[in-house]
């Protein structure tokens, strides 16, 4: 069967091979009427773009760059970079766009592979993700000229467009709850210091329990299972225990839960625990865990469709998609009156 081309389209349609283009291609220079009969001629003739000639006439690669300076088993366990790529190829397969994925060991590599890729001209613009405070990845992509979205606050994206979540009145939500519970000393297993979330949580995390006059403790981790269940046996070590934990991310609360099990604890009985991203993991666990919950999916699906936009000519904007909001379940829970008469005065964050 013959491959069905614009020159055809053009002939059935009473148009030049140029208005077809501009119509296929969503270009202005044609009336929305012409667009109309255009498009439902292709559809009619069962038309598909010839990639090779588009990427010639465009000088793009229809593909998209996203690198992960993380370990791969982390990225394995990891539920949260399975809904935001999940979210970015809802987009980009209805573009006909590729996603070219690399997972590299750290920064250093990650600067490197975004060289190699603007002097082949491997992509037409670049993901960038777990941004840190001065990131030397910002300045490298504007000198490669690199087209990039930032998925982070606008604190830390100097200037790049971002799509970003509320982290300070997320973590400001969570703390209230546990707060309005009863909890006086309250520890975080929180992720890598060094990036840029985790420093908003950070300091979001000070700022609200020393408002609320709280004590309050910080593990640092790498994110994965196993640092989030030798974080929670740490700060469950510390005199005085807390009665609530809050996490970082979903897979480090279910590492949390089991280390409650194997050391005789229950939730919430002894401890409430508080996961954040509200995967399917919390709601398949015993008990359920209380989230910090956001639309994964739709979260890489934004950040998909504002990279399309900066290759468009927008202008770089930051563009907020959510506030994270509270899903009490039955992790939950006051504190005993046991272990309330054992918390001293607020003493602040530390970090263990």
């Amino acid at each position: 069967m013959a491959r069905v081309t614009i020159k055809e389209i053009a002939r059935r349609a009473g148009v030049s091979k140029g208005a077809v283009s501009y119509a296929l291609n969503g270009q202005p220079g044609v009336s929305a009427a012409t667009r109309a009969r255009v498009l439902k001629i292709a559809e009619e003739l069962d038309w598909v773009p010839n990639r090779a000639a588009r990427m010639l006439s465009a000088a793009r690669t229809e593909t998209f760059g996203l690198v992960l300076a993380r370990s791969a088993q982390t990225l394995s366990e990891e539920p949260f970079y399975m809904g935001f790529v999940g979210g970015l190829e809802s987009v980009l397969s209805g573009r006909s766009y590729a996603l070219a994925l690399k997972v590299v060991p750290d920064v250093a590599n990650e600067l490197a592979t975004y060289r190699k890729w603007a002097a082949e001209k491997r992509v037409d613009g670049v993901i960038l993700v777990d941004l840190r405070v001065d990131d030397p990845r910002i300045p490298l992509l504007r000198a490669l000229e690199l087209p990039a979205i930032a998925v982070g606050d606008p604190s830390l994206a100097d200037g790049l467009a971002c799509v970003w979540t509320n982290s300070t009145a997320a973590m400001s939500a969570a703390v209230e709850h546990l707060a309005a519970l009863g909890h006086r000393h309250i520890a975080r297993v929180a992720g890598a210091p060094d990036h840029g979330h985790v420093w908003i949580r950070d300091q979001a995390f000070a700022a609200v329990t020393e408002r609320l006059d709280l004590t309050a403790q910080v593990a640092h981790t790498d994110f994965s299972g196993d640092e989030g269940a030798a974080s929670t046996r740490q700060v469950l070590s510390c005199a005085p225990r807390p009665t609530a934990i809050i996490y970082d991310n979903d897979l480090m609360a279910v590492a949390g839960l089991s280390v409650l099990s194997d050391l005789g604890l229950r939730s919430p009985d002894d401890i409430t625990l508080i996961a954040w991203d509200d995967s399917a993991l919390c709601r398949i666990t015993h008990p359920k865990l209380t989230a910090m919950s956001h639309d994964i999916v739709g979260y890489g699906a934004l950040v998909a469709e504002r990279l399309f936009d900066l290759l468009e000519g927008a202008e770089p904007k930051a563009h907020l998609y959510s506030t994270p909001t509270l899903q009490i379940r039955e992790s939950s829970g006051p504190p005993t009156l046991l272990a309330l008469a054992t918390i001293p005065e607020s003493s602040g964050p530390v970090t263990v």
